[in-house]
C-alpha cells in the first residue's frame, strides 16, 4: 500500500490502484509521503538513543568482566591442582627409584619442564610460583619428606592464592 496526498489528508493506493499512477508516483514506502520524500522526523537515530545503547553495553560489560576473571581465575587454580597431583605422583615414583624425593628442578626435568620455567629454586607456570621448603633441602631432608608450595600473588588483584603439596600426596588451600 502506499499513502498519497498531503500530510493532512493521506490516501491509500495498493498495487491495483497504482497502474495508471506511473513508477515515479506509485511504490510502497509506508514512511514517505507523496513526493517520495523522508518525513522530516525520520533521518536516523537521536543522540539519546546512541546515549542509551552505550549505556546498555557499559552495564553489561562492568557485569561480565568481573565474572570472566573469575572464571579465568577458577580455570588456573584448577590447573595448578591438576599440576600439583602430577607433581605428588612423580615424586613416588623418584622416591621408587632414588630412595629419596626428588627436588622441583629434578621433577621438572623428569616431566620436560611441564611444570614451570626455573628461577633459582622456584618454578614459574604463568602467574603462580611454585616453591619447596627448604629451599635447597639435601638428599638427607629429601628422604623424609618434602613440601611444596604453589602461590599466586598478583598485583591489583588483591586475593592470594596458596596450595600445598606434602610427601602424603594432600594437596591443601592455605590462602584464601
Amino acid at each position: 500500500m502506499e499513502y498519497r496526498g498531503s500530510s493532512d489528508s493521506l490516501a491509500v493506493l495498493d498495487a491495483d490502484s497504482c497502474q495508471g499512477v506511473g513508477a515515479k508516483n506509485c511504490h510502497f514506502d509506508r514512511f514517505s509521503n507523496s513526493r517520495g520524500l523522508r518525513m522530516k522526523g525520520e533521518k536516523g537515530f537521536s543522540l539519546i538513543e546512541l546515549m542509551i545503547v552505550v549505556v546498555v553495553v557499559a552495564i553489561i560489560a562492568a557485569l561480565a568482566v568481573p565474572a570472566l576473571q573469575k572464571g579465568i581465575r577458577a580455570a588456573e587454580n584448577g590447573n595448578t591442582f591438576a599440576t600439583m597431583r602430577t607433581i605428588a605422583s612423580t615424586e613416588v615414583s623418584y622416591y621408587t627409584q632414588n630412595t629419596r624425593f626428588g627436588r622441583l628442578t629434578e621433577i621438572n626435568n623428569v616431566l620436560s619442564s611441564s611444570i614451570g620455567t626455573p628461577s633459582g629454586n622456584e618454578l614459574t607456570r604463568g602467574k603462580w610460583v611454585f616453591s619447596m621448603t627448604p629451599a635447597a633441602p639435601t638428599d638427607g631432608e629429601l628422604r623424609n619428606g618434602y613440601t611444596i608450595t604453589a602461590t599466586r600473588n598478583v598485583t591489583g588483584e588483591g586475593v592470594t592464592y596458596v596450595y600445598e603439596l606434602t610427601q602424603a600426596g594432600e594437596i591443601r588451600q592455605v590462602l584464601p
